[in-house]
């Protein structure tokens, strides 16, 4: 786990800086570990949320079994019990969305517990409520009903915009997505976001000069783009 210094560092630097810096440890393949570009960040002003993930799944295009597979309460303790700052990543199994299960009460009951915000391809709604609650809503849509919303599981793996969340896993995300932060190297991160910064200001510098030196730029500039 980091400590509050290290996760209030993090939450300082942009989100696609972040997923630079993780490509330079080479401990992933550069198409893993991120969200696709369907996921909406609702409340962008908020800056970024750095926290980790406590899974879900969830239903909403149908009933919920008289047996239900997970007791709620259950849930709730799992969430109370778990080191935070916590991020509720929540898997819509539906095939379409057929509502919210995350609203004004799930998001006073989640900031309660220790979760500072959800990520979920599902739906969300009460927008005006959460946002004054400062409660992240990341999600794939915005939808007036719940429809049929209700829990399924949690504390398993789930795949969301095409990434793969472990409960445990470090996430940062903004307004541009959401990147996991390989634990093995969470702690080095923050330096190299830095270096990474460091590194691009000599070609920005170049751009802003009144003419351009191509052959300088070009030296700059990684051969792999």
């Amino acid at each position: 786990m980091l400590s509050p210094e290290q996760l209030a560092e993090l939450r300082r630097i942009p989100s696609p800086t972040i997923a630079n810096a993780i490509e330079t440890f080479h401990v992933r393949p550069r198409l893993e570990g991120y969200t696709s570009s369907n996921v909406l960040c609702l409340f962008p002003e908020m800056g970024p949320m750095v926290g980790y993930a406590h899974t879900v799944s969830i239903l909403t295009n149908q009933p919920a079994p008289a047996r239900r597979h997970v007791n709620r309460r259950d849930y709730w303790e799992s969430i109370r019990h778990q080191p935070g700052p916590l991020i509720t990543v929540v898997q819509d199994l539906s095939e379409e969305s057929g509502g919210a299960y995350w609203g004004e009460v799930n998001s006073n009951i989640h900031k309660k517990l220790g979760s500072i915000g959800v990520l979920t391809n599902g739906s969300v709604r009460d927008l005006d409520e959460v946002k004054q609650l400062g409660f992240h809503f990341f999600a794939g849509s915005v939808h007036v009903s719940h429809g049929y919303a209700h829990l399924e599981d949690f504390n398993r793996p789930v795949r969301i915009f095409g990434m793969t969340v472990h409960p445990g896993d470090l996430i940062h995300a903004d307004k541009h997505g959401a990147v996991i932060i390989p634990k093995e190297i969470a702690a080095e991160v923050a330096a190299a976001s830095r270096k990474v910064d460091e590194a691009e200001r000599p070609m920005i510098a170049l751009c802003r000069a009144e003419t351009l030196d191509l052959d300088a730029l070009d030296k700059l500039i990684s051969p792999d783009y």
